[in-house]
């Protein structure tokens, strides 16, 4: 058995699940997510937890099984507290703010750019080096967050650009400095 796939996913209060043969929908304080899940998985809501199970041991069925047991579980955690990116900026005159509910970056370029958000998801500026992405889809908010890195991904000999937060960039060294002419 998949060790993540037989947990059973406990449901908090005030989150509501409803199965429709693959179809699931989760409604909780923050908001509803909707999701339509492989057909073949067994998804059941008994005792206040989400049990999912599988049909056989195909292979096939063996990587579902956790694969939608956590898909689930990152609905359900959606709804309830939400999930966040955050980014940082590195470089001279990088910079981040906020115009209306649109991102506006100068990383470097001759002109700003802008990203606005989908529904669904916010963007927070705290500081003028730091990007918060968030929202109630894990999936939405790190397609989000990867596409403002993508801007100006860090590159590796000055580390400039746009990093994730804790994300290490690898450093590589310099020319040698015009060693062995003569």
């Amino acid at each position: 058995m998949s060790r993540i796939g037989r947990q059973p996913i406990p449901l908090p209060q005030g989150v509501e699940v409803e199965v429709d043969g693959a179809a699931v929908r989760v409604k909780g304080p923050k908001g509803l997510l909707e999701r339509e899940l492989h057909r073949d998985m067994s998804i059941r809501v008994e005792d206040g937890r989400i049990v999912v199970e599988r049909p056989s041991d195909d292979k096939l069925h063996r990587s579902l099984h956790g694969l939608t047991r956590t898909l689930i579980n990152n609905m359900v955690l959606g709804v309830t507290r939400g999930f966040e990116k955050s980014l940082e900026l590195t470089g001279v005159g990088y910079r981040a703010s906020k115009q209306g509910n649109k991102l506006v970056l100068a990383v470097g370029y001759s002109h700003p750019v802008e990203i606005v958000p989908p529904s669904g998801l916010e963007i927070d500026v705290p500081a003028p080096t730091k990007v918060v992405v968030k929202g109630m889809d894990k999936e939405k908010v790190g397609a989000l967050a990867a596409n403002i890195r993508a801007v100006r991904e860090p590159e590796p000999y000055k580390g400039k650009g746009i990093k994730y937060e804790g994300e290490r960039i690898r450093r590589k060294a310099g020319k040698a400095g015009g060693k062995g002419k003569k």
